[in-house]
């Protein structure tokens, strides 16, 4: 069951066997949305009345959270292979290829899928990729001691918080409304997975050899105000991929989708319904 308690329109199976949870709505062109750390499918909330009007929408949870399933042992890869296993079983269903929009770990995951699936058509990257230093993705010095001994006193809203202060350098007014989106409680819910995710995220080496064969039009998106560190990489990524463009959000920081879903949907859809 969700977190929301909505039950997913469907489940596929990647490629070990774990189910991997998404819901469908809106009418259009498949877009398939891969959410970040910590999070599940409730944290597109803020966006979805913006993607509804001209896309089919496929949220999904992914591995440890929410309706999906999990393994015991943690790898990012299996998370690559989770992605392209709906993205194929969408585009097996509707016929066309399919958009896919990742934001932070999603875009590192989503970034890892399109080098297994030829089925996507665009992508979309908000300050997640593969970088030629993965060390640049390190939680600082004792970070990972502060969120694991919050999430051992059962204080997982304060492993969110202190996850986006420390990375995002989030301001108070952006983080009240940030735990004020109806994103908040999967956030919370998900909290045990980030240090996992966080030492995948150490393996995810930009290879530029891998890079040229993603040949679909790709939109890196990153924020003005943004600390996060993909931002350092994103130049040298844009110049690996064959068709890649960057954009930047002004006034933005790291969640401007959740922030500001008008602004930044008017940014970036129409990139995804471009024919270019």
């Amino acid at each position: 069951m969700a977190v929301d308690g909505e039950l997913p329109t469907s489940r596929v199976l990647s490629r070990d066997g774990t189910e991997i949870a998404y819901w469908m709505t809106g009418d259009g062109p498949p877009l398939v949305l891969v959410h970040g750390a910590p999070a599940d499918h409730t944290r597109w909330r803020p966006l979805l009345p913006f993607l509804e009007p001209h896309f089919t929408v496929y949220a999904i949870d992914r591995r440890g959270r929410g309706a999906s399933g999990d393994t015991p042992d943690y790898a990012i890869e299996r998370e690559f292979e989770d992605v392209a296993a709906v993205v194929d079983a969408v585009a097996e269903a509707r016929g066309v290829a399919v958009d896919v929009y990742g934001h932070s770990h999603g875009g590192i995951v989503a970034f890892g899928a399109a080098g297994l699936t030829s089925n996507i058509g665009r992508l979309v990257l908000y300050e997640g990729w593969h970088v030629p230093d993965p060390d640049v993705y390190s939680l600082p010095q004792g970070l990972d001691r502060r969120l694991d001994t919050l999430i051992a006193a059962g204080d997982r809203d304060g492993v969110v918080e202190l996850l986006f202060r420390e990375l995002e350098d989030m301001s108070d007014e952006d983080m009240a409304t940030f735990q004020a989106a109806p994103s908040w409680p999967g956030r919370v819910a998900a909290a045990p997975t980030i240090t996992r995710e966080v030492r995948g995220e150490l393996t995810a080496r930009l290879d530029p050899e891998r890079a040229r064969r993603i040949t679909v039009p790709v939109l890196l998106v990153t924020g003005d105000r943004s600390v996060d560190p993909s931002k350092v990489a994103i130049d040298s990524v844009a110049k690996a991929l064959p068709n890649a463009r960057i954009l930047v959000l002004v006034g933005q920081e790291h969640v401007a989708d959740v922030l500001d879903p008008a602004g930044f949907a008017a940014k970036v859809i129409p990139f995804m319904l471009s024919d270019d």
